[in-house]
């Protein structure tokens, strides 16, 4: 596996940018104003992606379709996280024959995590012939480059070369968000937690310059957006490959410190590289919201260990508890599995008792899904299926009911909102700690600040009136 990240140099973006205006006269010469689909799987991260790939295509000149159906190019980017995901994808894509057939000049990518697997890519070059393109996430940049060859020699490309990965700045992004916008501090990982492919299909950590991050970010807020979610898959590492002396706290804070009215939001943190520090930078500025995200999978140091995760549960309870002491809001969601290769129902009773003992506001729940290539899909795993559905059921009863606990205390409180859509005769909204609320109000209140007074809940949200 390759090592050494790639920055790619201006001029071969450029280039990129050159072809884009190729394409636009491929399609000029035909008289035809071309449509675009994406469709997006999986996390964050891969919706930022998607954002580069639609800014892509409209530097190209496409417009952009609703569905699948009579557009000219579909690109679909992929996540290979949970098998489910991945069964999803093979579908879909093999729908699309149908599709192209009612419309033969149309072209279809495959991109994203799922093509960074070498036996993804080949089974998607045998056996889905109408799919012209497959590029990873390492060639995103050179879309425009792999979308000439296609339109003009009508051959399929397969761009899949393993990579450490590389940092393209200033690609062009058309966000389908005109409120809330993720900004990217990092990509990759280093961890190598035992059940995930991530390291294998994103590369290794590499970080952007926080002067190019704060310029994105400044950008951003002139344009009117509220809302900021910086996005890594392990944003606590954030800087240590460039020695410049500035961490994910120090970067938070400088984008805190920004001027206007907006959220500051991040995720996701690896409770292995979370310090002290990031939570007093969180206590400290107000623009960042007082939600943190930190996974802990397991409750048992055992599992942990299995999954490589070097951390011991009382050390993540101790750093949720210095998270409570700066800041008693603090609202805590979470990711953990069930079932992991050997849990026994000691561990996972383990997992019962860290979640009683934290009490999220919500989890992130699955049942192990073994991943090609990943240490754990090779590990004995003697528990029957019928088990691990029943300790995930009971996992999820007991957080059911601590969500809606949780959800109960907020009734008769006043919580300051950003107004980010409608959901048929009420206005949906989310508070500083990222809670779903409901409300009646105008339209005019869209993309605003607003106070609501709680009246009721849910499991799963709030509802309230206007103040």
């Amino acid at each position: 596996m390759e090592t050494k990240t790639t920055v790619i140099p201006p001029e071969a973006l450029e280039r990129q940018a050159a072809i884009c205006g190729e394409i636009q006269e491929y399609w000029q010469a035909q008289g035809v104003t071309p449509l675009a689909y994406v469709d997006t799987y999986g996390c964050q991260q891969n919706e930022a992606d998607s954002e580069q790939i639609r800014g892509m295509l409209q530097c190209a000149g496409y417009g952009f379709s609703e569905s699948e159906e009579g557009a000219d190019v579909v690109v679909l980017n992929t996540c290979a996280v949970r098998e489910h995901a991945e069964q999803r994808v093979f579908g879909n894509v093999g729908a699309l024959v149908h599709t192209k057939r009612r419309h033969p000049r149309q072209k279809i990518f495959v991109c994203g995590c799922m093509m960074g697997q070498p036996q993804v890519a080949e089974r998607i070059k045998k056996s889905y012939p109408h799919v012209d393109g497959v590029f990873s996430t390492h060639h995103l940049w050179q879309f425009p480059e792999l979308l000439l060859r296609v339109l003009t020699t009508g051959k399929r490309v397969f761009a899949t070369e393993d990579s450490a990965g590389a940092i393209a700045e200033h690609l062009p992004v058309v966000r389908t968000n005109t409120l809330k916008a993720w900004v990217s501090v990092m990509y990759g990982c280093n961890n190598f937690c035992s059940y995930c492919i991530v390291p294998y299909v994103r590369g290794r950590e590499r970080s952007r310059l926080p002067e190019d991050i704060l310029e994105e970010c400044r950008g951003l807020l002139a344009q009117g957006y509220k809302e900021i979610t910086l996005l890594g898959q392990n944003v606590n590492s954030y800087g240590k490959d460039l020695g410049l002396g500035v961490d994910f706290s120090d970067l938070l804070a400088q984008v805190a410190q920004l001027p206007g009215e907006f959220r500051l939001r991040f995720m996701t943190s690896h409770p292995k590289d979370a310090s002290r520090k990031l939570f007093e930078t969180m206590a400290k500025y107000p623009k960042i919201c007082k939600q943190l995200h930190l996974p802990f999978q397991s409750g048992s140091d055992r599992i942990l260990k299995l999954m490589n995760r070097r951390y011991t549960a009382e050390q993540y309870l101790s750093l949720v508890d210095y998270g409570r002491s700066l800041m008693p809001e603090l609202v805590l969601t979470s990711d953990v599995i069930v079932g992991f290769p050997g849990e026994t129902e000691e561990d996972f009773e383990a997992t019962i008792g860290l979640i009683e003992r934290v009490r999220y506001d919500a989890l992130f729940t699955f049942i192990f899904s073994p991943r090609e290539g990943t240490p754990a899909a090779k590990m004995d795993d003697p528990t029957p299926k019928a088990d691990k559905n029943r300790r995930f059921d009971r996992l999820l009863a007991v957080q059911n009911r601590i969500s809606e606990e949780k959800h109960r205390a907020y009734i008769g409180t006043t919580v300051h909102v950003l107004v980010d859509g409608r959901d048929g005769d009420v206005l949906t909204a989310r508070t500083d700690g990222g809670r779903l609320v409901r409300f009646a109000g105008d339209d005019a209140l869209l993309g605003q600040f607003a106070d609501v007074e709680i009246t009721g809940c849910t499991t799963w949200s709030l509802t309230g009136d206007l103040r």
